[in-house]
């Protein structure tokens, strides 16, 4: 676990508390070692945000086939720790089980059913780009930013996105902006259509802005979203507002080798930390995802994921979800509600 910084410690500390309430009932055995500090925090005393300690930490957790519950990590941390590991790929869930419907500001029903998957190219686009900075000729400051993408890459991503839509509905939607971006997008639409063959989905090619308007206005229509690095940021973001909260949402980030790092889609939240007013949800459904995609604990995972239903079914609200005759609790109060609805679920399951 890498606690991060903000509301990192307080959340990264609540999932670990429903962890080990569930597995006390499963009998499941469970490592847990806790790596240093990352993001901004790092860079504040040592000026890196991603220290070789915490490289060597995440490492050693792979080499033993282990996951990262990874805490909000601000400035370059988590740009740079997808580029040290190859994390090429991640997947944010939007679906009904892990979303409060009458905590959305738009269309309740919209969220009924929902099941959609956002993957986003994590190694290449603008955000692992250089830029630099000139003075012209004039005295006018010039800022320049350049990026590129391998086709191998995307062939390699896209082709995960698709080999995933084959398992579900078969239907891969790709972003791009086919005129803005003529040449990118010109690459991802040939290697979009050649996956799509290779794995026998559905592939549809959607502009950015496009894609933006249906994804909040007919978000069912959607299996599995694909997008380069900053579109996949920006629509995981918006799609959270299905969700109810960003911060119910969360992801997961994938190597080739299948080595994984779950974190929430929220920042650090710095104005909340040490308030007792953070939502640890995000937090704890990233630890479901964590147990289901990288150790197989399908039955704890939706205890887990039961437990934040019932909670919410019982009228428990987060202050940022709060709705008129909920009931509010805290940080430290929603945990317990989650640890002890957790534990009952899955003891139901024995």
């Amino acid at each position: 676990m890498l606690p991060g910084e903000g509301i990192g410690p307080q959340v990264t500390r609540a999932a670990l508390q429903v962890l080990e309430a569930v597995s006390a009932v499963t009998g499941i055995r469970s490592e847990v070692t806790t790596g240093g500090d990352i993001g901004c925090d790092a860079e504040k005393t040592g000026g890196n945000p991603l220290p070789e300690d915490v490289v060597a930490f995440c490492r050693d957790v792979f080499e033993r086939s282990g996951a990262i519950l990874n805490g909000p990590g601000g400035s370059r941390y988590v740009y740079d720790l997808r580029r040290q590991f190859d994390l090429f790929f991640k997947i944010s869930p939007i679906q009904a089980h892990c979303g409060l419907a009458d905590a959305s500001p738009l269309k309740t029903d919209l969220l009924q059913g929902l099941d959609l998957l956002i993957a986003r190219e994590n190694i290449s686009g603008l955000y692992q780009g250089l830029g630099d900075s000139i003075i012209d000729s004039d005295g006018a400051l010039i800022t320049r930013h350049a990026f590129t993408y391998r086709e191998s890459e995307v062939m390699r991503f896209l082709n995960a996105a698709a080999r995933l839509a084959a398992t579900r509905r078969g239907i891969l939607t790709v972003v791009f902006k086919q005129h803005g971006v003529p040449t990118i997008s010109a690459m991802w639409q040939k290697c979009a259509q050649e996956v799509a063959r290779i794995q026998g989905v559905l592939c549809k090619m959607v502009d950015i802005d496009l894609m933006a308007y249906q994804l909040i206005s007919q978000p069912s229509e959607f299996d599995v979203i694909a997008a380069p690095n900053m579109f996949g940021d920006v629509l995981a973001d918006l799609a959270a507002a299905l969700l109810g909260s960003r911060a119910m949402s969360f992801s997961g980030n994938f190597t080739p080798l299948g080595h994984g790092v779950y974190q929430t889609n929220h920042g650090a939240a710095y104005d909340l930390a040490d308030t007792d007013d953070a939502s640890p949800v995000g937090q704890i459904l990233s630890l479901a995802m964590m147990l289901r995609h990288s150790f197989g604990l399908e039955a704890e995972a939706s205890a887990i994921e039961q437990g934040v239903q019932q909670v919410w079914r019982d009228g428990w609200r987060t202050r940022e979800v709060m709705a008129e005759g909920a009931k509010l609790a805290g940080t430290r109060k929603m945990t317990e509600l989650i640890t002890e609805a957790a534990a009952n679920a899955a003891e139901r399951a024995q």
